[in-house]
């Protein structure tokens, strides 16, 4: 099974899906974007790319069981705001990515900043182009609201019902 937890910066994704991995005793797919910006003061639109490609091979050394910290519709979403545009090899692999399940974690929570996030102000804005992308390719997925324990207790019964079907 394959899980993915999608959304705008600093709503949570990487808190959810690290417990989510741990709670379900599933591997973890880290975001390939925060080491590969690490050493970087700066990236261009190419950068996508190799993020896009570090990322799917990534996925490949974990096989069809594990979690994902975030997953293409970042890249997509985030190429076509900032560069106006998407690349064919982003739009390749985000439209054959294939999750039992997406959750869109919504920017209700407050913004913590990081040296790699640049969106503070527009988060309700670009959750919206989440919204829209997941809805459009008819992406299984629930969206998560409120406290960490709130959005748990989502995940659980998701979870269960993915299980059981």
């Amino acid at each position: 099974m394959k899980i993915a937890f999608t959304g705008p910066e600093s709503c949570g994704k990487s808190t959810m899906a690290t417990w989510f991995a741990s709670a379900f005793q599933l591997s973890l797919s880290e975001e390939f974007a925060r080491t590969y910006l690490a050493t970087r003061s700066s990236y261009e639109q190419l950068d996508l790319d190799r993020i896009c490609e570090g990322q799917l091979e990534h996925w490949k050394s974990l096989g069809n069981t594990f979690v994902a910290d975030t997953e293409m519709t970042v890249l997509k979403v985030w190429s076509n705001y900032r560069y106006k545009e998407v690349s064919p090899l982003i739009s390749q692999a985000y439209s054959e990515q294939l999750f039992d399940h997406y959750f869109l974690c919504a920017p209700d929570i407050p913004w913590e900043a990081d040296p790699l996030r640049e969106n503070a102000t527009n988060r309700d804005e670009l959750f919206d182009l989440y919204l829209h992308e997941l809805n459009d390719l008819n992406r299984p997925f629930t969206i998560l609201y409120g406290s960490v324990s709130e959005r748990q207790k989502v995940c659980e019964s998701v979870w269960k019902s993915l299980v059981n079907a």
